[in-house]
């Protein structure tokens, strides 16, 4: 008989468990070496779910004014819903940083900042509908079952804070599909999003129940040493469980969470003037904890701008002037503090939505005011900032209405790839071994975009 057999069958199996640490896994979260030397550590995301209009934002078209109100000139590509006249931005756009990037004024503050943007005006994706294209953009996939971003990213790098989650998701409520945007799926769970929702103002709520008020850290630390040694045995008698593995690495980062958490939540330890010019609302705070939790050393935080699907305007577009008032202030924000305190450098910021919206008028039986836009999948623009993007230029391009991307266009895929390769990642060699075949996050496509790199 082997020894460890012999362990785990003699005295009930207990001379198994002082050995459960060097039989149990490695820590899952540590940290591990890129493949190759990175520009950026981290990412904050900031979705902008619904889908913001590409032309009334960042996109500016002259054509659209001088065919507003007439058909498309040119083929109709097909879109969700029926489309009608071409339909010109109620937005002025104007040259904006050294660079003079037009943007539209319904983001003034974003547009003071634009040359630490790179702005992709060529970005497109597979599907006009809201649910494959959140996985796609999440996922990599149109389909659920994927692992998120977050998961690839601490499955590949771990995370620089042993007492954070590695990856936070940030939103006041929900969007389309909840958690499967985050989710670990077929990676270790422990890779999953750990969701925060933003509803709640005040920290000790933000995060209830982080602390026992009836034991002390000695006694808690005592109880879970015992629970995981009596777990660990369970493993070694039973073979791998997920499920199980999981629920050892959840208690135990809930546990050192105790020690951070309540402090890196807590936006009212800022000074006044700071949480100013972030705001006051559910994105507001959103920005300034993402910011908290980089500079404590997470590894990607992806905060949602509201609950369900706020940016999608079917009925009337001026309604993204109120959604740029909220989210206007805070980018700028959090991108003045990143770059002052140095993170910017070594921080990807991405802002943008699923997807983008037709430059027609959306006419179909759903929409109560004739003012809006339908999904465009064809054509959209997305905003990145830092870790090592080229700020002050725009790549890619749409057509003469922005429709279409037409020039150096910009998949999913692409734009997943160039975000890995800057973490020191290479997209065809982070995968993991699932049902036969194994998987990554770009699937069996994708290209780093070298020129959006400086």
């Amino acid at each position: 008989m082997q020894r460890r057999q012999f362990l785990k069958t003699a005295g009930a199996g207990f001379g198994m468990l002082g050995l459960a640490d060097v039989l149990g896994a490695a820590n899952p979260l540590a940290v591990r070496a890129p493949h190759f030397p990175a520009k950026a550590k981290r990412v904050i995301y900031l979705f902008l779910n619904g889908g913001p209009s590409q032309v009334d934002t960042f996109d500016p078209k002259p054509m659209l004014t001088r065919y507003h109100g007439k058909p498309m000139p040119t083929a109709n590509l097909k879109t969700e819903r029926k489309t009608g006249n071409l339909m010109k931005s109620p937005f002025t756009f104007k040259p904006c940083g050294r660079s003079g990037i037009e943007v539209s004024e319904i983001f003034p503050k974003v547009g003071s900042l634009i040359d630490e943007f790179c702005v992709i005006r060529g970005m497109y994706t597979d599907r006009p509908n809201h649910e494959p294209s959140l996985l796609l953009l999440n996922s990599g996939d149109k389909l659920p079952g994927r692992p998120s971003m977050g998961s690839w990213l601490t499955y590949g790098l771990g995370s620089e804070n042993q007492n954070l989650p590695g990856y936070v998701v940030l939103c006041p409520g929900l969007p389309v599909l909840g958690h499967q945007n985050w989710a670990a799926n077929f990676l270790p769970a422990v890779y999953q999003g750990t969701y925060v929702p933003l509803g709640e103002k005040d920290p000790k709520q933000l995060i209830s129940h982080i602390r026992n008020p009836n034991l002390s850290r000695e006694k808690q630390r005592q109880e879970l040493d015992l629970l995981e040694r009596l777990n660990r045995h369970h493993l070694a008698q039973q073979g791998n469980d997920a499920q199980l593995e999981a629920t050892i690495q959840a208690a135990e980062i809930a546990f050192r969470m105790q020690a951070e958490a309540p402090d890196a939540f807590d936006i009212t330890r800022e000074p006044e003037p700071v949480r100013a010019r972030y705001g006051d609302g559910d994105f507001a705070r959103g920005c300034l904890i993402a910011r908290r939790l980089v500079e404590r050393g997470v590894r990607m935080v992806q905060v949602y701008f509201g609950n369900f699907q706020p940016w999608d305007t079917h009925d009337d577009i001026e309604l993204h002037r109120p959604l740029a008032e909220q989210s206007d202030g805070p980018i700028a924000a959090l991108i003045q503090d990143l770059k002052a305190s140095g993170l910017l450098e070594e921080t990807i910021v991405l802002v943008g939505g699923e997807f983008g919206r037709t430059p027609a008028v959306e006419v179909g039986g759903l929409v109560k005011v004739q003012n809006g836009r339908d999904h465009n999948n064809h054509g959209f623009s997305y905003l990145v900032a830092g870790g090592g993007f080229r700020g002050g230029t725009t790549y890619g391009s749409t057509d003469d209405f922005g429709f279409a991307a037409v020039e150096n266009k910009v998949h999913i895929h692409d734009l997943h790839a160039t975000i890995l390769h800057q973490l020191g990642l290479d997209h065809t060699r982070l995968t993991y071994r699932h049902s036969g075949r194994d998987y990554r996050l770009t699937d069996v496509a994708g290209n780093v975009v070298r020129p959006l790199l400086a």
